[in-house]
């Protein structure tokens, strides 16, 4: 099809006037760079208030049943300082993936100005997506609960309330990553709790009674192994499908690669960003929070010159 075919198709698929085109699109970028993203899905939001809520009960069970009455100081405190500091991680992961934005296209920018912009070469082949009126780029696709066409989508996950695409893949790793250590060490824990309640006949190893204590570690032990036996999971196939430069989409169904694949560590790096640092694993990198300040103006002078 040349050009001029696809352009007609465009028109009667969705007739815009030309002006409408260029104030629509522009208003619909700019609100839409101001805009916080966030999924409006009540099922997204309640996996993930119990997402939130079984790591707070996690927290309350390792801290105020196992560490703070042991009579090991050092043994309560390096714990729950690594406890603690795994679950702020976790949670801040978790934040980052569901507020980032995972790639989605722009909405309605299939328009005739919009295309004839791109210069296309003739005959060259472009897709149109038929759901949000987006031209879909290579390796995109459309969500039915976010609405949207995204950019190396791997799969919409409702304990994140949001998919994970090409921009927010790192923080989803990291998301498991850390549940499956807060999740093992946990185990670990009740592990010697129960050892050390056992031998003091549960008189003496926490502040609770002896049948509150038994059913919250119980609780937290069927918690800690499934979410471990998930989350690791998870992890093992992200990394996988970065490694492999797959998406989890593609592999399902099956597409035979289009794209020159690049090799794991550009892979690795495409995802974390950079070389290998501690930054990698930081959800914190590249963490710009909004300024409520007003700016302050500088008057010019030669101390202030630009």
């Amino acid at each position: 099809m040349s050009s001029g075919h696809r352009l007609r198709d465009v028109e009667q698929q969705r007739p815009l006037l030309d002006g409408e085109e260029d104030e629509g699109e522009g208003r619909s970028s700019s609100s839409e760079a101001k805009q916080l993203w966030f999924i409006q899905d009540c099922c997204g939001m309640v996996c993930a208030f119990i997402t939130w809520f079984l790591v707070f009960f996690a927290d309350f069970v390792v801290t105020f049943v196992m560490l703070l009455p042991s009579r090991s100081f050092w043994y309560a405190v390096v714990n729950g300082v690594l406890f603690n500091s795994l679950a702020v991680l976790a949670l801040a992961s978790h934040l980052r993936t569901m507020l980032t934005d995972p790639g989605a296209v722009p909405k309605g920018n299939a328009t005739k100005i919009h295309m004839e912009s791109l210069q296309l070469k003739p005959g060259e082949v472009i897709y149109k997506c038929p759901k949000c009126c987006s031209i879909k780029p290579e390796r995109a696709h459309h969500c039915s609960i976010c609405k949207r066409c995204i950019r190396k989508m791997d799969h919409h996950c409702p304990w994140v309330n949001n998919c994970v695409g090409e921009k927010n893949q790192r923080f989803f790793v990291l998301f498991t990553m850390y549940i499956a250590l807060i999740s093992s060490h946990a185990l670990a824990l009740c592990g010697y709790q129960f050892i050390t309640c056992i031998r003091v006949q549960w008189r003496e190893c926490s502040d609770f009674s002896p049948p509150v204590t038994m059913m919250l570690m119980i609780f937290l032990c069927m918690e800690s192994l499934l979410f471990l036996t998930f989350t690791a999971v998870m992890f093992s196939t992200q990394l996988h499908s970065i490694c492999n430069d797959e998406t989890e989409i593609e592999r399902l169904k099956n597409e035979k690669p289009t794209w020159e694949r690049q090799t794991r560590w550009a892979g690795l790096r495409s995802v974390f960003g950079g070389r290998p640092s501690l930054l990698w694993i930081s959800p914190f990198a590249g963490l710009k929070l909004p300024t409520f300040l007003p700016k302050r103006t500088w008057k010019s002078g030669p101390e202030f010159s630009v």
